[in-house]
């Protein structure tokens, strides 16, 4: 038969119900592959996965996997140098292929491989990817835990984390699919957010043949100078307890923000549309007289303008991070809530930059030391804006990022865009990169406003179809109904309501600039 002469509507019909395999699940054990030892390769019917041992499989985890299809399930490892020890696996529907593969990325420091997005909203696991028929894959990115420790005198455990392993699992599943299926995946993408959010920049800037789309959320990049800045944010607001702002604190602050910066836009709906428009001083927040729940005391007034403002080198006035956004106030407590800064940022420095497990963060010198991060992780954990070999090829990359993030600011991710505008280009920017910013949105999802999307059903019809996404309806559930829907518009426009119609109805805004 000339497949060909199908034409591609009939041709994909063809290859979508292709259902019969070039090899047996249980035949991939043997398979060869280069760095590769494949450890298991079982089948597993519909529903029936199980994680053996101990505290492996949480509730919502067995939930997620009674509604797998399905599938061949294949485990390996990968050494690429002498000090690697990779874990990865793969996973493809017996039946129902679509013919794409979705590889799933981490958080943190990696450490496990993601089963479950272990969050609704933008769905980014394993068993997700598996539901939708993508044969799927992940990566513990050559260590156990999430934690830093391994790469204590193992260096190339850190150069696994910075960018090795996606790349060596991304090959080897390519192969494992390819053999199980008998051809390879027609498309393939990249989903993470936060750590796998920068191990999609790293693999659009390092390795673009890997991925005909990526969507990379949040992204932890430049990963060093977020280390620097959550010990920085960690000792200015924990050293002294008369800097430390009470917990039961945050949802006033929160109030006053939301009080001053919600018309800005033009619209009062409890969420803030761009903080960066509006200008609010701490300072009116003072006490008046003795501390109280209301009000914060000068000391607090400060820790919370450098929670939110930029972290600045002293010897060279240089701007290494921006800080929190407003209308983060309630989830201060992730960098704030003590006793100690935030591990990722702390165990960096113990276990990277000055390799001593017992160094104390209360003799951080953020100028120095800062500096030494760079130095030290920059060129292995810090993904580059430039893209042209990527653009070249016609990939596609999906940004986004939740103004309300709590754990770094989205203008982490405005910088990176800008920073690719400048490296290659502005000249139509948008047939390639599209960057969608989330009001009232949390780190990877959660928040005050529309926070679930369907990043992958957008990606999809981009790369396939060429039909970029003008926009991407969000959505918000309480008690698990959806209560508002909203446009998220690629950057730099931002959804406006028309005038009329429900403001929690996504039909009453379009997209434009502001």
């Amino acid at each position: 038969m000339n497949l060909r002469s199908l034409g591609p509507g009939l041709l994909i019909v063809f290859w979508l119900a292709a259902d019969s395999h070039a090899a047996t699940c249980e035949s991939l054990q043997a398979l060869s592959i280069k760095n590769t030892t494949i450890t298991q390769a079982e089948s597993v019917a519909a529903g029936a996965l199980s994680l053996t041992g101990a505290g492996q499989q949480s509730a919502p985890q067995s939930a997620a996997f009674k509604q797998l299809p399905a599938f061949c399930r294949v485990a390996a490892t990968l050494r690429p140098s002498t000090g690697s020890d990779i874990k990865i696996e793969v996973w493809m529907p017996l039946e129902g292929w679509n013919g794409k593969f979705q590889a799933v990325g981490n958080g943190g420091y990696a450490g496990s491989i993601t089963y479950t997005s272990g969050q609704i909203g933008v769905e980014r696991g394993m068993a997700e990817a598996l539901k939708g028929r993508y044969a799927t894959a992940s990566t513990d990115t050559g260590h156990t835990g999430n934690t830093p420790a391994p790469f204590l005198g193992h260096p190339d455990k850190l150069v696994d984390f910075g960018y090795r392993a996606v790349h060596e699992m991304t090959v080897a599943a390519k192969a494992i699919v390819n053999a199980f299926y008998g051809r390879a995946p027609r498309f393939s993408y990249w989903n993470g957010c936060s750590t796998g959010g920068r191990q999609g920049l790293m693999q659009a800037q390092r390795f673009p043949d890997d991925y005909d789309g990526i969507i990379a959320g949040a992204p932890a990049n430049p990963w060093s100078r977020l280390a620097s800045w959550n010990v920085y944010i960690g000792q200015v607001n924990l050293q002294d307890p008369a800097s430390t702002i009470p917990a039961a604190k945050y949802p006033m602050i929160h109030q006053a923000v939301l009080n001053a910066c919600d018309t800005v836009d033009g619209l009062k709906d409890g969420l803030i549309d761009d903080p960066g428009r509006c200008a609010f001083d701490f300072k009116v927040l003072e006490c008046k007289g003795a501390d109280s729940p209301g009000c914060l005391t000068a000391r607090q007034v400060e820790s919370a303008r450098k929670i939110t403002g930029p972290a600045v080198r002293p010897s060279t006035g240089e701007t290494i991070l921006h800080g929190l956004a407003l209308g983060t106030e309630l989830g201060w407590a992730a960098k704030t809530g003590g006793p100690e800064p935030n591990a990722l940022g702390t165990d960096f420095f113990k276990y990277v930059v000055f390799k001593d497990a017992g160094w104390n963060w209360r003799s951080f010198d953020f100028d120095s030391a800062s500096a030494l991060a760079d130095e030290i992780g920059a060129a292995t954990l810090n993904a580059g804006a430039d893209l042209r070999v990527f653009k070249q090829q016609g990939r596609k990359l999906l940004l986004y990022h939740g103004w309300s993030d709590q754990n770094f600011s989205p203008a982490l991710t405005l910088a990176y865009y800008n920073g690719v505008v400048q490296a290659v280009g502005s000249s139509k920017i948008g047939e390639w990169l599209r960057l969608f910013l989330a009001p009232g949105m949390g780190h990877c999802g959660g928040g005050e406003g529309p926070n679930a999307f369907d990043a992958v059903g957008a990606l999809d019809q981009w790369v396939e179809k060429g039909t970029a996404p003008d926009q991407i309806v969000a959505t918000r559930r309480t008690d698990g109904k959806v209560d508002r829907t909203r446009p998220l518009c690629p950057y730099p426009q931002v959804a406006k309501y028309k005038g009329s119609g429900s403001i929690d109805d996504a039909t009453s805004f379009v997209c434009r600039k502001p």
